[in-house]
């Protein structure tokens, strides 16, 4: 069954739903118990609310499909159901599972060992550990396949050098995967706890999305870990290509949690606010806007659900992930800024649940590979021809 409104799942794409798929999403929902009580002031206060991550994991959230020794995966509708319902109550918490489960323990559970995997996985979906991502630098974003952070073998160790940026959890959390280039000029991924003698890390301010999550820059100078911390699976780009591709998927269904919201709240407050002596739901402009967002709203689930079923079969390719990002990021951003709009001066409070879904989805916009170079990503597929330089 769809726990969205009629009005929200109006061609009923999740009427289906049932069983663990099912379990696992109403569990995302019971979520906003938690959270919308205080997350207005957290991310006003740029507060990262450790205890909300705590409630994710007590609530069975965060594994994205992961296999996590001793629990059961999601399978990618699960994951992408709560991505989408986890965003549509705070796009911070979102990234949380974007940044500890999508990225970080699906590196490990791609390329980590036997021993890896069971001495991180469990921590990491208890929420016991809190691990990063990371692969951006400051001088390098889109074009991350440049990255010159140094990864240098040196007896029994490896030594890395170098900075990383916009890196969730990398600030006063445990533990970071680090993609770095090795001695033989290929990416490697390399397990870094935090308190290692030459991480250092500062939390990222002045960001106006995003507020509720600590992001970091992260120097790297002669930093030395143990030989076995390396990643044995991740040796070249392609492997690092792999946990992106993996995780655009739910960019896309986090922008659709994103819609959602914003679309709802347009919608119940269409019916309440009285101009010109009616409700403004009364307003042809108004519905007419309306049924835009949910034209939106309701092609982004399409895609959606499209993508998990490719991904369950084992058939979803990058740059099939790619156009679902392109498209939904694409769709969330005009319906988001629709709402603000149809909310007047009440559109930019907080407390309206509108305009922080409108501030998040600039960053949903640009991370896990920007617009263009998602698009650029589509466009070597169908033409045959690269054209990122």
């Amino acid at each position: 069954m769809s726990i969205l409104e009629p009005t929200t799942d109006y061609y009923q794409v999740f009427a289906d739903v049932t069983g663990d798929d099912l379990k696992h999403w109403e569990n995302a929902r019971s979520f906003e118990n938690d959270a919308l009580p205080r997350i207005n002031d957290d991310w006003e206060k740029g507060n990262y609310p450790l205890e909300l991550v705590a409630r994710l994991a007590e609530l069975g959230l965060l594994n994205d499909g992961v296999e996590v020794p001793g629990q059961e995966a999601m399978s990618p509708l699960a994951a992408g159901l709560v991505s989408m319902e986890i965003s549509r109550i705070d796009g911070s918490m979102g990234v949380v599972l974007g940044v500890q489960s999508a990225l970080c323990m699906r590196a490990i559970s791609f390329f980590g060992s036997d021993e890896q995997k069971q001495q991180w996985l469990p921590d990491l979906a208890a929420a016991k550990k809190l691990g990063a991502f990371a692969l951006t630098e400051p001088t390098h974003g889109s074009d991350a396949v440049s990255l010159e952070t140094t990864a240098t073998r040196d007896g029994d160790s490896w030594v890395l050098n170098g900075e990383k940026r916009w890196i969730g959890n990398g600030y006063k959390g445990d533990m970071t995967v680090i993609w770095a280039r090795m001695d033989d000029g290929q990416v490697g991924g390399f397990i870094v706890p935090q308190d290692t003698e030459g991480y250092a890390s500062t939390n990222i301010t002045g960001k106006v999305s995003l507020r509720a999550i600590h992001q970091a820059h992260i120097t790297l100078t002669d930093c030395r870990i143990p030989a076995e911390n390396k990643l044995p699976g991740a040796n070249t780009f392609k492997d690092t290509s792999k946990i992106l591709e993996a995780s655009r998927g739910g960019v896309s269904w986090s922008a659709l949690g994103h819609a959602i919201s914003a679309y709802e709240s347009a919608l119940a407050y269409s019916k309440e606010r009285i101009q010109f002596g009616k409700p403004l739901a009364h307003h042809q402009l108004i519905q007419q806007r309306l049924t835009d967002m949910l034209i939106d709203v309701t092609n982004m689930a399409l895609h959606c659900r499209r993508i998990a079923d490719l991904d369950a079969a084992g058939e979803l390719a990058g740059h099939q992930a790619a156009l679902t990002k392109v498209h939904n990021t694409r769709a969330a951003k005009r319906v988001v800024a629709n709402a603000r709009d149809m909310l007047g001066g009440s559109g930019i409070l907080l407390e309206n649940n509108v305009v922080r879904h409108f501030a998040d989805m600039e960053a949903l916009h640009t991370f896990e590979g920007t617009d263009s170079v998602q698009s650029l990503i589509i466009g070597r597929a169908v033409t045959g021809k690269g054209a990122f330089a």
